[in-house]
């Protein structure tokens, strides 16, 4: 590689999404705050890092986690967010420099970057190299991200559902769930989610092709609501809320069902999680109970790029976006996920270049 003169590396501004301090509860737009500092466009000498010019970023649940104060952060492989910095998180990016010969200037990458325009990415084995680019690029922090992942890895690989199986999809209308039930269908289930508003519900059974969904804020009860879709029971649950729609899922599994979870959201946010009355359901109905993440199943890209590649081009599957602009717009796009504001994976929009 030729050598620069380090005195004549451009040197720009860098605006930055900063964590005011840990965060307990919901997060708040005041948790965060925007900052802009300056950053050369040139890796450090003899360093292997890549620096990378932001063009997306994939707004995340799981981001919460990150902001959390904890004693044994080695223990869930979180990548915690420290009081005073940028926060992080998955992001497609444009390579602008590097020190790693698996990566070239100008290449397109998804992966683990700082919530700034400008982010120096000294662990750049956690990168994707994006190599198909007749797709949206903002697909690569969703539908071919780390949702993707999720989902794919729900379906293919953890509770592989058969045709004709009843599958009930929870938070179906966001990154994961639309995902999960529009390749149920295409293996020929049965499917049904719910979601937060009328609005989602007609997207499920409109645009996504839900065979049925319901509105669960209209319904006052659960179990009745899951017996009206599931007379004879579900086969498979791919569950992301948990709480009291978990505590009804339980109580109309059919006989060796099994429940998937790749999250709880409902009970992120509350003092003391709330109690299960259905647990027995789980021995006397015989039933399977798996959670998992996405951390699990990276090794699983390639084939998820050989099936879902395919049906995008094909039209098969609809992936719906929830598109906000500006990095200075990130705290709000993520304290709105936790109030169901997003209609879709929410995708923060930092450069269109």
């Amino acid at each position: 590689m030729e050598k620069k003169n380090i005195n004549s590396v451009e040197e720009v501004k860098n605006k930055q999404v900063i964590l005011r301090d840990y965060v307990t509860g919901h997060p708040k737009e005041s948790d965060f705050y925007i900052s802009t500092s300056t950053i050369k466009l040139q890796i450090p000498p003899g360093s292997n890092a890549v620096l990378v010019k932001t063009l997306f970023f994939s707004v995340d649940p799981v981001m919460q986690f990150h902001m959390r104060k904890v004693q044994h952060q080695h223990l869930d492989g979180y990548q915690y967010y420290t009081p005073g910095s940028p926060i992080n998180g998955f992001g497609v990016a444009k390579v602008v420099d590097s020190g790693d010969p698996n990566f070239g200037v100008g290449d397109l990458v998804w992966g683990t970057i700082g919530w700034e325009e400008y982010s120096l990415i000294q662990q750049p084995q956690q990168l994707f190299k994006i190599q198909h680019t007749d797709v949206p690029l903002s697909f690569y922090t969703g539908i071919l991200g780390m949702a993707g992942i999720t989902a794919y890895s729900a379906v293919y690989e953890v509770s592989i559902p058969k045709k004709g199986d009843r599958i009930f999809v929870t938070a179906a209308s966001g990154a994961v769930g639309q995902l999960i039930g529009q390749y149920c269908k295409l293996m020929g289930c049965y499917v049904v989610g719910s979601a937060c508003s009328q609005e989602k519900v007609d997207l499920l059974k409109n645009k996504l092709g839900f065979d049925d969904a319901f509105n669960y804020k209209q319904e006052p009860d659960f179990h009745a609501a899951l017996k009206r879709y599931f007379p004879e029971g579900i086969d498979i649950c791919y569950e992301q809320v948990g709480g009291k729609m978990l505590d009804a899922v339980l109580g109309i599994m059919k006989v060796h069902g099994c429940i998937t979870s790749c999250g709880m959201i409902s009970q992120y946010n509350i003092a003391e999680p709330e109690t299960l009355k259905n647990v027995m359901q789980i021995v006397v109905r015989r039933l399977t109970v798996k959670g998992f993440t996405h951390r699990d199943h990276h090794h699983l890209y390639p084939k998820l790029l050989d099936t879902v590649l395919p049906y995008i081009r094909g039209e098969k599957v609809v992936y719906v976006e929830d598109i906000v602009e500006g990095l200075e717009n990130g705290p709000s796009a993520i304290v709105g996920l936790f109030s169901g504001r997003n209609f879709g994976k929410q995708v923060l929009v930092v450069s269109h270049e």
